[in-house]
């Protein structure tokens, strides 16, 4: 099917809030940097929806369901939106690509192609004038959040996910990618209200979750956010990259391992972001777990010739 699509700008904006595909081919990715505030305004609302807490209140049962979300999410993104998909640092099965898909499409930052083919054009320009979330090129809130806001970010950059592409599952959950989060928000409210029913003591509800979740959904966003933004001004370098990427203890304690990312720069392609034995990769460890249970593969390593490049006047992060 035709990615292609014609109609005005602002009727397309309000289709591609449901078919994000809808008009793609005509959505350039080059082009004044600037927010396109009609395609924000979802983002915005969701946003102001956590005020919402106000209302819903809070209980034991939100705060830890909306902990378990942010910690398996924060996976999602982290193992398989960055290291697998972006990356291809492990082999997995079909069947369990997909489930990890669905599970990183439930943090709305859109879907694996779109992710992945950003994040690689991002390493291919890294810090460079067509890095689109450079903080030393175009700021600290573009690089945070104001980058795929615009109109220059909104299309995924198919020629660099031929591999991902050929998948018609992961195709859909592009597509479609405010479907999961939708599905995702009504299963968490059903949850709520059952337990409402038949569970009073907890004093929860099913708008309280909902909001809750909401809020979890958020803080893993606005966390990963912080690996284009703060990781590029702030921490120490062991190795001389072309780029101004820099290694955060407590960037890879809020980021499962990401703030290594100095490391990562450098070397890429391993499935390891920790390149020390005392640097906290929780990433890592979960998924060296998921590998003695045979549900991925292959892990590549951080060779020793990459290990000994460090500078050698450069400290531990």
């Amino acid at each position: 099917m035709s990615r292609t699509m014609t109609a005005p700008h602002a009727a397309l904006t309000f289709i591609r809030w449901i078919d994000s595909w809808a008009g793609i081919d005509s959505m350039p990715h080059e082009g004044p940097l600037r927010i396109d505030w009609l395609r924000a305004t979802p983002f915005i609302l969701v946003h102001a929806s956590c005020l919402l807490v106000f209302w819903v209140g809070w209980s034991p049962t939100a705060l830890w369901m909306a902990l378990g979300l942010y910690l398996f999410r924060m996976f999602a993104i982290t193992g398989f939106y960055h290291r697998y998909f972006s990356h291809r640092s492990f082999k997995t099965s079909r069947a369990f690509q997909f489930v990890m898909a669905v599970l990183g499409a439930t943090t709305v930052q859109r879907g694996p192609i779109w992710w992945a083919s950003h994040h690689r054009h991002h390493h291919r320009v890294s810090d460079q004038p067509d890095d689109p979330h450079s903080p030393t090129q175009h700021g600290f809130l573009w690089s945070h959040m104001g980058w795929f806001l615009s109109r220059t970010s909104f299309a995924p950059r198919f020629h660099l996910v031929k591999d991902l592409e050929r998948y018609p599952e992961l195709r859909f959950l592009d597509r479609f990618d405010t479907l999961i989060p939708v599905l995702g928000g009504a299963f968490v409210y059903a949850v709520g209200a059952v337990l409402e029913r038949f569970a009073p003591g907890l004093g929860t509800s099913g708008g309280q979750l909902l909001v809750w979740s909401i809020v979890s959904t958020i803080v893993v966003s606005h966390a990963s956010f912080t690996i284009n933004s703060l990781a590029h001004l702030f921490g120490r370098r062991r190795y001389p990259t072309r780029d101004t990427s820099r290694n955060s203890l407590l960037l890879a304690l809020l980021t499962f391992g990401e703030g290594w990312h100095n490391n990562h720069h450098h070397y890429p392609a391993a499935t390891r972001q920790s390149h020390r034995w005392w640097e906290i990769d929780v990433t890592w460890y979960l998924l060296t777990v998921l590998s003695w249970a045979r549900l991925i593969w292959d892990l590549k390593p951080v060779p020793d010739y990459v290990l000994a490049s460090a500078m050698p006047s450069a400290e531990a992060a």
